[in-house]
């Protein structure tokens, strides 16, 4: 039994928020569940998850081993950018699902890193051992796994402080009139389509920069894009907000817009057939070694193979 001491330090904080934003990799789902278990005291007496605290509180959270997960090692090729014995950061193919979810049982990232790492079971959760952030499945690119629980909390925390800097490159539809365009706008779960996230006044912070790169023939854009916060599909859902949606992009783009796009351009977005987005570039301080890590991956086959034939043509 691992056991954490807290100190309460933001007044009228619900216990559950308290706990998810002091422990890192701990979600507010399992901050409820480790109270319902009687995991968890304040003050030494136990407490309901919406209790409301006060300043200098204590909390006593008692996390328990992991238990065993099922999940199966599946040999598979996994391009490794960097590797030393706390983390390892891939270039995740499009196509591959990062953890076991409903409908991908197995074949997942997860999958691979346990047959890669037999030691990394438990590591920041049994379900997504290693995971500290994640791509959908048909996004490419960089993405950070650790080794152990230490670098799992310390690399979560700096997500969550803002501290590692992602950059994306986006493939969308259009010309946009900018170079450059930061958007604020929170995100939170479409009020109607429960499998996309949208615009919402009442929604998380969300927060964007868009750069344009280069011009395309189609027309098509390629944009960098610097992720500030980590928002369910934030790329996807701000580049819709600005106009300018992802192209191949199944639940935010437009067909109607990709159907009048030049015929080379629509058939190469068509055969790649996923939203043409790459996580490109990284840059995070080391937890333990204290060195400052700057990754790069060149984007898959299909978006690079896309810009080239269309920048010769344009």
């Amino acid at each position: 039994m691992e056991t954490h001491h807290l100190v309460v330090d933001r007044s009228g904080e619900r216990l559950d928020v308290l706990i998810a934003r002091v422990l890192p990799g701990l979600s507010r789902a399992r901050a409820q569940r480790l109270i319902g278990l009687g995991l968890v005291s304040l003050d030494g007496r136990p407490a309901k998850a919406g209790a409301r605290l006060k300043l200098n509180q204590v909390v006593e959270v008692n996390l328990p081993p992991p238990e065993p997960s099922g999940l199966e090692p599946e040999a598979m090729d996994l391009e490794v950018v960097y590797e030393d014995e706390h983390l390892l950061v891939i270039n995740k193919p499009p196509g591959l699902v990062v953890h076991p979810a409903p409908g991908h049982p197995s074949g997942t990232l997860v999958n691979a890193l346990l047959a890669r790492c037999p030691d990394l079971k438990g590591v920041g959760g049994v379900q997504r051992p290693g995971i500290v952030h994640r791509l959908d499945k048909d996004t490419s690119g960089l993405l950070i796994v650790a080794k152990d629980d230490p670098t799992h909390r310390s690399l979560s925390r700096a997500l969550k402080r803002r501290e590692v800097s992602k950059t994306y490159l986006a493939l969308v539809l259009g010309l946009p009139k900018w170079r450059e365009k930061e958007v604020r706008a929170a995100i939170g779960r479409h009020p109607v389509q429960r499998k996309k996230m949208a615009v919402r006044p009442e929604g998380r912070e969300a927060v964007s920069r868009f750069r344009l790169k280069e011009g395309l023939k189609g027309p098509l854009s390629l944009l960098e894009v610097d992720l500030l916060t980590g928002r369910t599909h934030q790329i996807r859902v701000h580049a819709a907000y600005l106009g300018h949606p992802l192209a191949g992009d199944p639940l935010y783009g437009s067909r109607s817009r990709e159907a009048r796009l030049s015929g080379p351009a629509r058939g190469l977005v068509t055969a790649a057939g996923r939203q043409l987005l790459h996580a490109w570039r990284l840059e995070f301080e080391h937890p333990l070694k204290g060195l400052r890590l700057s990754l790069t991956a060149e984007p898959p086959a299909d978006l690079a193979g896309l810009v080239e034939a269309l920048r010769l043509e344009s």
